[in-house]
């Protein structure tokens, strides 16, 4: 929508948990997840691959970090906590938050093996964008990415962004020049892009093994 006359500053997000039927997502205000998060990390040192942290060499190393990073308030860090399991087996965090403006970021997203590719980590998504745009009343939410990440890039994609470009040597990390390719989700899209993922979260888009019947692309 271009006519912006009415327009105020939004909220910053809460700490309220959002509830699915198969996850909870829930801001991370304490130490109570850390020990399932490292349960669910620990071991898998492939997630830290583009990420400016990791991979850790215990328990307690990642307690350290988790304590220094997870409970600021922008990032401000998600468990993602299955339904089935009760324990958090991933994290993702609203940031660079500007509500005169209406825009948000989505990042820091570390999905453990077990949470990737799965029905619960689409709908923790679903949440935080419904979250951002029918909650907030945000205008935008951005993702960013290594260029090189191409998971990420085939996630966000998959998600409903739309690619915008890339900023060359945008960043160091680890050493490394990283070229940060830039993606959008903007209120006008919103409607459509949730409408895809409430379809494809259906009971009636997977068969009796659990599989899709039609990807997210498709169904919206």
């Amino acid at each position: 929508m271009n006519d912006l006359t009415d327009w105020t500053p939004r909220p910053l997000p809460g700490q309220l948990p959002l509830q699915g039927r198969h996850v909870l997502v829930e801001p991370i205000v304490d130490e109570a997840r850390f020990g399932e998060l490292w349960a669910a990390f620990g071991g898998a040192d492939r997630l830290w691959d583009y990420l400016a942290y990791g991979p850790f060499l215990g328990d307690h190393e990642f307690e350290r970090f988790a304590r220094q990073t997870y409970l600021g308030s922008d990032p401000m860090f998600h468990a993602i906590v299955p339904t089935e399991t009760g324990s958090a087996a991933g994290v993702a965090a609203l940031m660079r938050l500007d509500p005169a403006n209406g825009v948000a970021e989505i990042g820091h997203i570390c999905l453990s093996p077990a949470l990737q590719r799965t029905r619960v980590a689409t709908e923790a998504f679903l949440l935080l964008f419904s979250r951002v745009f029918d909650e907030l009343g945000y205008r935008r939410l951005e993702w960013k990415c290594d260029n090189r990440n191409a998971p990420s890039r085939r996630a966000a994609e998959r998600l409903g962004f739309v690619f915008e470009g890339i900023f060359r040597q945008h960043m160091v990390v680890k050493h490394h020049n990283r070229d940060t390719a830039w993606f959008s989700i903007i209120d006008r899209d919103w409607p459509r892009v949730r409408q895809g993922f409430e379809q494809w979260l259906s009971d009636e888009n997977f068969d009796e093994n659990g599989r899709q019947r039609r990807s997210l692309a498709r169904c919206r």
